[in-house]
């Protein structure tokens, strides 16, 4: 493997922490919301729809 592909990987790799990072963010947001806000945007109900669909 040259170096290209290393750095490729490695780019992916950080890519995907950075993703994790940004979805772990914004659950602690939305969960920091009041109730009532919470339950007009559908979260948590929409958001593990969501996830369930992509799991499968």
């Amino acid at each position: 493997m040259n170096s290209f592909g290393i750095l490729n990987s490695v780019q992916h790799y950080v890519g995907k922490i950075r993703t994790m990072r940004n979805e772990v963010r914004t659950q602690r947001f939305l969960n920091s919301l009041p109730a009532d806000i919470r339950k007009d945007i559908g979260w948590p109900d929409m958001y593990e729809g969501r996830s369930r669909i992509r799991e499968v």
